[in-house]
């Protein structure tokens, strides 16, 4: 049974919860990782931390995208993408794809690429690249919620430290951990 009840919570409590919220998710650490895309409107990318694992049969992600990310039309036009998670030593790397200033261009010229099975950009140095296709979209609030259906998995040779995105800045996890 789905019981559903909305109490009226008036506008200056919703601006405080969002705060709240905000610096209660920030309290959440979540892996650092580049979503990449390639296709008829060539290549682009974004830093995300919103990326979890939904399902292992069959193998699916969930990645959220702010629908203000330049590259939001391009994963869902090319209908392809992947999770390239990064390691310890790739800071500048995240903040290049995070950065509103720099073209594509400017991002992808940081790093070696490869092209997968999808057609979409792999980060030789990632410790792990997901290829995905995307199978089903859900808007909530600011973000699409994209579901990818996992088709290629590559690991890196050797596991070196994570980074994670912890209160608002970059923490490193040692593999030793």
């Amino acid at each position: 049974m789905n019981v559903s009840v909305k109490a009226p919570v008036p506008d200056v409590l919703a601006a405080e919860a969002g705060q709240r919220f905000r610096d209660g998710m920030a309290l959440l650490a979540g892996a650092v990782t580049i979503v990449t895309t390639d296709g008829e409107n060539g290549r682009h990318g974004f830093t995300a931390t919103a990326v979890c694992s939904v399902s292992d049969t069959p193998p699916t992600l969930l990645v959220c995208i702010n629908r203000t990310t330049s590259a939001h039309p391009h994963v869902l036009d090319h209908g392809v993408l992947a999770v390239n998670v990064l390691g310890g030593a790739q800071q500048t790397l995240s903040s290049a794809f995070g950065s509103r200033s720099k073209t594509m261009d400017e991002r992808f010229e940081g790093a070696r690429w490869r092209r997968g099975v999808t057609g979409a950009p792999l980060l030789e140095e990632a410790l792990a690249t997901f290829e995905c296709r995307v199978e089903r979209v859900v808007e909530a609030g600011t973000h699409t919620v994209v579901f990818a259906q996992v088709l290629d998995v590559h690991l890196a040779g050797e596991q070196t430290d994570g980074l994670v995105w912890f209160a608002r800045r970059y923490a490193v996890v040692p593999t030793s951990c």
